[in-house]
């Protein structure tokens, strides 16, 4: 089981790298903005896989890669439609299936059946995720049906990725597949310029730099053990302990990023540490799982 620190120590990364790009929200940056920046990061962080060796297969298999690439874009570009056109109490919940999500699509596509085990830490992790997501009262972002669809096309475009990544990689070795798939994404993100015409504030550089590296050392880390280790499933649960993190770090020390989500009460922090103990359950029985 040591290749579960790799998404164990990504799902840590992960909540430093969103306190950051959080901040540089705070400061001026918009959503497309922070996704072309954070993607060219990625490409650039994935790059260095390289080393990990492989081969570079015929020119009719690099559809693969694209595909994966159009995939990890897709859920990206859903998520934000979600947060931005939704409640964010419900796009956060819906994101959260993805665990589910990729359990079912290892079965569909490759065949794989998890164990009971792994369905049910599968299921607890997703009932964890709707406790942490719980917030305190207040106004509300948007409608409950936006976040609804958008949230779930993007749990499941990412949980899609994920197993066509445990899939096809093995056939490159990661060290061809991750960095070719990810120079599509920052290719892609090109694109996302034409609607990402506002610049940087000066003061946002550094927190938006910083969560871009972040995130994208996370993703790399996560993302290499889907390829190297073909455990979509058993991966994804421990890497659902980001949502652990998020509480723990957020009420600690949130409040130096100008974060106040510590100051929405006492409720919606038992509801949260619950949500977290259920993670750590999930985590529990995927570790110890025969």
């Amino acid at each position: 089981m040591a290749y579960l620190l790799l998404p164990f120590s990504a799902s840590l990364l992960y909540v430093f790298g969103a306190i950051y790009l959080k901040d540089a929200s705070s400061r001026g940056v918009g959503v497309w903005r922070t996704t072309v920046v954070t993607n060219l990061i990625f490409s650039i962080i994935f790059s260095g896989l390289w080393l990990l060796g492989g081969r570079l297969p015929e020119m009719s298999t690099w559809i693969q890669p694209a595909i994966a690439a159009a995939l990890f874009l897709a859920g990206q570009v859903a998520a934000l439609v979600a947060l931005q056109r939704g409640d964010v109490s419900v796009a956060t919940p819906v994101m959260g299936l993805k665990v589910v999500l990729v359990a079912i699509f290892v079965t569909l596509i490759i065949g794989d059946r998890p164990g009971l085990m792994v369905w049910i830490a599968s299921a607890l992790s997703s009932v964890g995720v709707i406790f942490l997501s719980r917030r305190g009262e207040g106004p509300h972002g948007g409608g409950t049906m936006p976040a609804l669809l958008y949230g779930a096309l993007a749990a499941a475009a990412f949980a899609l990725f994920d197993v066509l990544v445990q899939k096809w990689a093995p056939g490159w070795g990661a060290g061809r597949f991750l960095p070719v798939m990810m120079g599509f994404v920052g290719l892609y993100s090109l694109a996302l310029l034409v609607v990402a015409q506002d610049p940087v504030p000066a003061g946002a550089w550094r927190p938006l730099l910083l969560g871009g590296f972040f995130v994208a050392v996370q993703g790399a880390m996560f993302i290499s053990s889907l390829a190297l280790f073909s455990r979509a499933t058993t991966i994804n649960v421990v890497y659902s302990a980001r949502g652990l993190w998020s509480v723990v770090l957020v009420w600690a020390i949130g409040h130096w990023f100008g974060n106040r989500e510590r100051d929405q009460g006492a409720a919606v922090l038992r509801s949260r540490l619950f949500g977290a103990a259920l993670l750590l359950g999930a985590i529990v029985l995927v570790v110890t799982a025969k």
